[in-house]
């Protein structure tokens, strides 16, 4: 594994978070690398030493956390749904105002779309559509369904100022793919 200077990853961490933070008070569009540098307090050019654009800054952030999800997710693979939610949901919160700026800026369809393939990639697997509750019915539709009311609920989550708790949250969510899946 490759060590990575300190230096790099503070300068990292500081491009990511002013551009976070600029995303809550701009749109997107309207964001420039100088707007990015100057809150970060790094020279342009270390911007673009990390990242082609802006776009492949928020490229790499949504990536970044979708790998975190999965790598949560392959982590709690032999937990049921209850208590693997509550470890996203966790997630969520810990990284709630990435969440709620990217499903409630001009990035959000780029981000629902990603977020929905990965939550379909997640629930392929417990599928089963050869006996019970969905015996003969067509998979794709179960996936797509339950992933954009997964999707769906999350944006609400985030977006409304969390309501509830990641556990009554997960919790529920857990038992409707328990009763479902």
């Amino acid at each position: 594994m490759r060590v990575m200077d300190r230096r790099i990853l503070k300068s990292q961490e500081a491009i990511k978070t002013a551009f976070i933070d600029l995303m809550s008070e701009k749109n997107f569009n309207e964001i420039t690398i100088q707007d990015i540098s100057d809150r970060a307090n790094v020279g342009r050019r270390t911007i673009y030493h990390h990242y082609l654009d802006k776009f492949d800054l928020l490229d790499k952030l949504i990536e970044e956390h979708i790998n975190e999800l999965r790598k949560i997710c392959e982590s709690s693979s032999d937990l049921g749904f209850i208590a693997s939610n509550l470890i996203i949901f966790e997630y969520f919160e810990q990284y709630f105002l990435f969440f709620s700026i990217m499903l409630s800026s001009s990035a959000s369809p780029t981000f629902r779309n990603r977020l929905l393939e990965f939550i379909i990639e997640q629930l392929k697997n417990d599928v089963d559509i050869t006996q019970g509750i969905n015996k003969g019915l067509n998979k794709d539709v179960i996936l797509k369904f339950f992933g954009t009311a997964i999707v769906g609920l999350v944006e609400s989550y985030v977006t409304n100022g969390v309501p509830e708790s990641p556990k009554v949250v997960a919790e529920q969510v857990g038992i409707l793919l328990e009763r479902n899946l």
